[in-house]
């Protein structure tokens, strides 16, 4: 492989140990090629003044600002001991309050005259209702006379901001920059020149030129869009090799027989299946009965009914002599999975068992928890095959698990499990089994050509007949509190109609409680998140004394978990106060009522994921979002969002465009930080969808690359040892 000295050096020896220690450790830059890829987040003229307006949304981040000084003053107090410089700057538009203290007036009292027009880094506060910025750095654009020079060079550049912190500031980094720059030179290029030429972009070394130092905005412009081809081409390159070498692999078809489990199950159903989960039915029925194993992504709605269809593909592989496993991400999932299935099934999943079904066969759960007895019975009917279904948690995974003839995984909740825990239940078949992923956190089209473009995918976006629609509203506790008591009320009717009510809080409450952080001036105390034990505590003295109220959350015993859900689900618990554990897969019909504390602190797919637990019977659904943010803030603009629309996708696309698609992509690629630094999946659908057919082509061509070396490169630096195991294990 080629190796490229200069771009894979260490920092320490180009920039000094000191420089390179907090690149690493704040901004994860370790090489020459790091640090090239580091892109300004943004440009600066010298003849334009940055926005400050924007600066009311970005309070505790590290900003970097280009404005101009309007006034500077110093004052004292502690009767004269102590000073104070205030300094204004603007842009035309906005005013912005700087302040130093102490010892440290005096220089930049005298650096920052009105008139003065610098950059300014440094974290944005709030004191007195105003936004400021406390002792921050600065570099004044042309100064004194020994500034001269580097002023005239500013004065004909777009200035580039980089993404900073606290330790190094945006013009630091440019400094950093400008010593690996000369290196660029040696980058190889991953494009097949064909594919460059064709689509009119330039070479790689001058996009990293141009990104960094653009001598015009057309600069900017060339040098992004071929980044964003390098990103997108490399990863669909990665992803096609992966189905190519899927394709290759041995599976046992799996069809359903003729008057089977499967059909016997059918004629019970007490309800027709949607045109939705009949299509998705037919696509997996059509991949099992193939010779090469299926990899399908199947998403959808919240309680679009994908559990039914992944029933059924587990009954089309048992009909055909194979055993179908079910991954769930925690116990409280799987035990629930294991209720709604047997449930579903009936005498069908006693196969074996006195009154059970000729054509049925066991449905056995493996939990971590079990006893000894259970659990020595579990493992022999899924080695003898007496066992068809079996669902579990990671204690699947185990060494001891053996299958008689494992034909299909089903991965619940995909993003909750690691790499080698599945490809762990995976290794146990004979030969590669099927595998489905199922997801209800509904994804963008281009997000999962992105991050699962290995599998095909399948989306049920149909609600199934009977399910009533969530009423959502936002309840601003702190501007107006009678809502909040309002909220209360509406729980304590729901429960006298007959019905249940979740109320969810973020945190526990039995953790050490967080060091108190000394209050600065510039800094108001924020209180930790409202718990679980605290928030039950009050509920049962106050608003809802004299109901059934209890506690469900992580880290409780999993007797007293299972023993909590039973009761909930019998209807013997009338509230249920819990963490997050009840985000997925948890159905107790008769829950009606849903309140949200602190939703401004869950992610907005997390809150339509949790908001499905409700309206899932005849009686329509409430959801209540509790939260003391202000009206104008962004978390507010967010819950909005959720009470406007119950459409999941449509939340998700808003969800990716306020956070970006890091954490999309960090899930999704083991943990690894995302490596798109240019490309945003939900802007470039159309670079997206142009590099996926080019990497196809390119695959399909030339599988190992040989005839691509620059490619081949950049596909190693993209996959690290712990990609490269994340795209071949899945």
């Amino acid at each position: 492989m080629e190796h490229v000295p200069a771009l894979d050096e260490d920092l320490k020896k180009t920039l000094g140990p000191a420089t390179a220690k907090v690149l690493a450790e704040q901004l994860g830059l370790h090489t020459a090629l790091d640090l090239l890829h580091h892109y300004p987040r943004r440009y600066a003229e010298r003849g334009e003044l940055t926005s400050l307006a924007e600066l009311a949304d970005q309070i505790d981040e590290h900003v970097t600002v280009v404005a101009q000084v309007a006034d500077a003053r110093i004052l004292s107090f502690n009767g004269g001991r102590g000073k104070r410089l205030e300094v204004t700057i603007t842009d035309g538009n906005g005013r912005l309050q700087l302040v130093f203290f102490g010892a440290g007036v005096h220089k930049p009292h005298k650096d920052l005259l009105p008139g003065t027009r610098a950059m300014f880094a440094g974290k944005v506060s709030k004191f007195n209702h105003k936004l400021q910025l406390a002792h921050p750095a600065y570099e004044p654009l042309g100064g004194d006379a020994s500034d001269r020079d580097a002023a005239t060079a500013f004065a004909s550049q777009l200035i580039p901001i980089y993404p900073a912190c606290a330790k190094l500031e945006s013009w630091k980094i440019a400094k950093c920059v400008d010593a690996v720059l000369p290196s660029a030179q040696e980058a190889v290029d991953p494009l097949p020149a064909a594919l460059r030429e064709g689509r009119g972009l330039v070479p790689l070394t001058e996009a990293l030129l141009k990104i960094h130092r653009p001598a015009t905005k057309a600069d900017i412009d060339d040098a992004r869009q071929r980044l964003k081809w390098d990103e997108a081409f490399v990863l669909q390159v990665a992803l096609a090799r992966r189905r190519h070498a899927d394709s290759q692999l041995p599976a046992v078809p799996r069809r359903p027989a003729q008057g089977g489990l499967l059909d016997s199950f059918d004629a019970k159903l007490p309800f027709t299946l949607t045109e939705g989960q009949q299509g998705v039915s037919k696509e997996i029925f059509d991949d099992l009965a193939t010779s090469h194993p299926m990899h399908r992504l199947l998403q959808g709605e919240v309680g679009s009914g994908k559990t039914m269809v992944a029933l059924r593909a587990m009954l089309a592989v048992v009909d055909s002599g194979g055993q179908a496993a079910m991954l769930a991400p925690t116990e409280v999932l799987a035990q629930q999975h294991h209720r709604s299935i047997t449930e579903m099934m009936g005498e069908l999943a006693e196969g074996g068992m006195l009154g059970g079904s000729d054509q049925g066969t066991k449905v056995v759960l493996l939990t971590g928890s079990m006893g000894v007895p259970a659990r020595r019975r579990a493992l022999l009917d899924l080695v003898t095959g007496e066992a068809g279904i079996v669902i579990g948690t990671h204690a699947l995974i185990e060494d001891k698990v053996q299958f008689h003839d494992l034909g299909l995984v089903v991965v619940d909740e995909q993003h909750r499990f690691g790499v080698e825990q599945r490809d762990a239940l995976r290794s146990k078949g004979k030969q590669p089994p099927h595998l489905l992923v199922m997801t209800a956190t509904p994804i963008p089209r281009t997000v999962a050509m992105t991050v699962f473009g290995d599998l095909e995918t399948s989306v049920l976006d149909q609600l199934p007949a009977g399910r009533s629609p969530i009423a959502t509203h936002v309840v601003p506790a702190k501007d107006k509190p009678h809502f909040l008591t309002r909220a209360w009320e509406r729980v304590r009717e729901e429960v006298e109609k007959g019905h249940q009510a979740y109320v969810v809080c973020p945190r526990i409450g039995d953790e050490e409680e967080p060091k108190k952080k000394a209050a600065a001036e510039d800094e108001a105390e924020k209180r930790p998140p409202l718990a679980v034990l605290d928030i039950a505590e009050q509920l049962t003295r106050g608003p809802l004394a004299g109901l059934s109220v209890e506690v469900l959350h992580g880290r409780m015993d999993p007797a007293d978990k299972d023993d909590v859900m039973r009761r909930f689900a019998a209807g013997e618990v009338k509230v249920l106060v819990a963490t997050t554990v009840i985000e997925v897969g948890v159905n107790v019909p008769n829950s009606t009522a849903m309140v949200i504390m602190d939703a401004d602190r869950f992610g907005v797919s997390q809150l339509h994921q949790l908001r499905g637990r409700v309206g899932r019977g005849s009686a329509p659904g409430l959801c209540l979002l509790v939260s003391e943010m202000h009206e104008a803030s962004p978390a507010r603009a967010r819950l909005a969002a959720v009470a406007a629309t119950l459409d999941g996708f449509e939340l998700s696309r808003i969800d990716l465009e306020q956070r970006r698609e890091g954490d999309v992509l960090g899930q999704a690629q083991s943990g690894v930080r995302s490596s798109l630094r240019m490309l945003a999946v939900i802007e470039d659908e159309e670079v997206i969808t142009q590099a996926r057919e080019e990497a196809t082509r390119v695959v399909a061509e030339d599988p190992e690359l040989e005839r691509l070396p620059g490619l081949r490169t950049a596909l190693d630096a993209l996959l690290d040892t712990e990609r490269e195991q994340y795209l071949e294990k899945g």
